[in-house]
């Protein structure tokens, strides 16, 4: 796992604090967003049943297009457009794409790294496809990191407050109804971790 700049977690418990860094660690390398977390800090109180975790990301990348992943050739005689993918790890995604676009009934894939098209405006749609944008990194976080988020918040707290705001996100949780100064306080957090990294 990529080391964090910073990882606190701190609780009222001195055992849940290991307990929870466990978890965490477990559950940020199971959906593979290491890489992508610079600063994290977790506050439980059990007393009044609250969890709050802030993250600062690191920089994960900008949208992702055709043309980074694979290679695309048009073969107009042949009425098809071949793409040599180099970069595997976005074939489900320009897959996707792929149908939406053209059907499942125009697009072969007679290996792993191949996809062939048949269109009868192969030039035209190679560079399309090109361009065309295969995956935002940022959606795909988001998506990862509420669901990490809810993996090692305490079982029955399912009163839950998030906000992603470009390289930050706030989670807050509770079995109670949330009290608006917990998100205040998991600002507050945020900032210090945003200033805890500028120093």
């Amino acid at each position: 796992m990529d080391s964090l700049e910073t990882f606190v977690v701190d609780s009222v418990i001195a055992s849940e604090q290991e307990f929870y860094r466990k978890i965490i660690e477990d559950n940020l390398a199971s959906l593979k967003l290491a890489p992508a977390v610079g600063r994290i800090k977790v506050v439980l109180r059990p007393g009044d049943s609250l969890f709050q975790m802030v993250i600062i990301l690191r920089d994960v990348g900008s949208k992702i297009k055709t043309v980074d992943i694979a290679d695309v050739e048009s073969k107009s005689f042949a009425k098809k457009i071949i793409i040599s993918i180099k970069t595997e790890q976005y074939i489900p995604e320009l897959l996707e794409k792929l149908w939406e676009f053209y059907g499942k009934a125009n697009i072969s894939q007679p290996d792993r790294l191949t996809v062939v098209i048949s269109t009868d405006r192969s030039e035209e749609e190679a560079a399309f496809i090109r361009e065309m944008m295969v995956a935002d990194p940022r959606h795909r976080i988001h998506e990862n990191l509420v669901d990490f988020a809810i993996r090692v918040t305490p079982e029955g707290f399912r009163v839950r407050y998030h906000l992603y705001k470009g390289n930050r996100f706030i989670f807050v949780a509770s079995e109670e109804a949330l009290k608006n100064e917990w998100i205040v306080e998991a600002e507050e957090m945020l900032e210090e971790l945003t200033g805890a990294g500028e120093k």
